[in-house]
């Protein structure tokens, strides 16, 4: 039996942005389906990222990548900064492309204050 998602969504496992990560899934992707799975740092570890996602693609036929990277967070320590983040996301999304040039790519960076902005 095939079975398709919407999207792939991969975000911090820090316990403070959750409520925030849950309204915007709420929102974005309401009434869709995806999977979601949290990691450390995100994309700091691509490759793992890379093989997951190769999962959600080859099992569900994944449309499009969310990666949501965060303020202040404890995976990065004092490298934790906006820049290294958007550095971070556009590799990311540089890998993504030349893996699954179909794939949709869509990148956040998530405040402390819950306010989500779009990278591009």
């Amino acid at each position: 039996m095939s079975h398709t998602c919407d999207a792939f969504v991969v975000t911090c496992i820090d316990f403070r942005f959750q409520k925030y990560i849950k309204r915007f899934t709420n929102t974005t992707l309401k009434g869709k389906l995806y999977d979601m799975v949290g990691f450390a740092g995100v994309t700091k570890d691509l490759p793992t990222i890379m093989n997951q996602l190769g999962i959600s693609v080859r099992l569900h036929h994944t449309k499009k990548a969310i990666f949501i990277h965060h303020e202040d967070c404890g995976a990065y320590g004092k490298e934790s900064t906006y820049k290294r983040h958007v550095t971070d996301l556009h590799q990311a999304k540089k890998a993504v492309r030349a893996k699954y040039p179909t794939l949709k790519v869509d990148l956040y960076y998530l405040h402390l204050d819950g306010k989500f902005e779009k990278v591009s």
